[in-house]
């Protein structure tokens, strides 16, 4: 067998498209690797081939992506019995496409540099639809050179590309970005709350709003499609997730001594709807959380 080019470790909700999509709109030859042999087998269909191990992935790939759900996942594998750290060879790129701290990835990425590899963070945005229509948004830290040469094939699933400077300044850009999405989808929770109160439809709200300076794409997404209508599918973005990624949000302000008092409001919404039992749901289930709230102007008038 010749050496694969890519190597690709975790087919999940996102990982899926985007492995695929190195083969099949790259024709890129791909070695995958994931603890479900489901999604082995969808890639498979498409001529994805799947190794036997992480070591296996690792020693016969020269640039290796890595799509897992959390920070503490990801330094897991890294640290693994015959994981990444212990099968790397000089020259490799290492792509963390998850969200990860900010803190770990400068970490990782020293740990990796001494033996010779990039490490590239480059986590990605937009929804499950865009990575399967290969539009992302990747956001990337790390060196230039290394960049450029992957470049080319993030571009196999994604249509909006930015380095973002030194290592851990994608996973800063990409934490920020969620921070500002889950505050904005509280805005609109609260809106649609106000607005049903006060005897208007939310969904003409919402359509006025699109047409004027309060448009976003949380508001024609998160808020038209999901908010309005009630519908907040699991293996979607969840709320347990969602909570994750604005964790680092809070940990990076934290360290930057920065109070991020909007932050530390949609938590306690998130807070409150994993204990309805609403973890799983797609994040923007935090509206019945709002909707539910008793008035504070009810309550002031007894």
């Amino acid at each position: 067998m010749t050496t694969p080019l890519i190597g690709f470790i975790g087919l999940g909700v996102m990982g899926e498209p985007m492995c695929r999509n190195l083969r099949v709109r790259g024709g890129h030859r791909v070695l995958a690797f994931d603890l479900d042999p489901a999604p082995l087998a969808r890639v498979a269909q498409h001529g994805v081939e799947a190794a036997k191990s992480v070591g296996e992935l690792v020693r016969t790939s020269r640039i290796l992506f890595v799509s897992l759900p959390s920070g503490k996942v990801l330094e897991s594998l890294v640290h693994a019995d015959n994981g990444v750290l212990e099968n790397l060879q000089s020259g490799q790129i290492f792509v963390d496409l998850g969200t990860s701290p900010v803190a770990l990835t400068r970490t990782l990425a020293a740990e990796f540099e001494r033996r010779g590899v990039h490490y590239l963070d480059a986590p990605v945005a937009r929804t499950r639809q865009a990575a399967e229509e290969g539009t992302l948004s990747v956001m990337v830290g790390g060196d230039a050179g290394a960049f450029e040469t992957v470049r080319p094939l993030i571009a196999c699933f994604a249509s909006d590309i930015t380095h973002c400077g030194a290592v851990g300044n994608g996973q800063v850009t990409k934490i920020l970005n969620n921070m500002v999405l889950f505050e904005t989808v509280t805005a609109l929770s609260e809106a649609r709350a106000i607005a049903r109160r006060a005897g208007l439809d939310p969904a003409l709200l919402f359509d006025t709003l699109s047409k004027g300076s309060a448009d976003s794409f949380a508001l024609r997404n998160h808020g038209m499609k999901a908010i309005v209508p009630g519908e907040f599918p699991e293996r979607a973005f969840s709320v347990e997730y969602a909570r994750k990624d604005l964790a680092y949000a809070l940990e990076l302000a934290r360290d930057t001594g920065v109070d991020a008092e909007g932050a530390r409001h949609v938590d306690a919404l998130f807070a409150a709807a994993i204990e309805r039992g609403w973890g799983d749901a797609y994040h923007p289930v935090i509206s019945r959380v709002v909707d539910d709230a008793p008035s504070a102007g009810m309550e002031n008038e007894e």
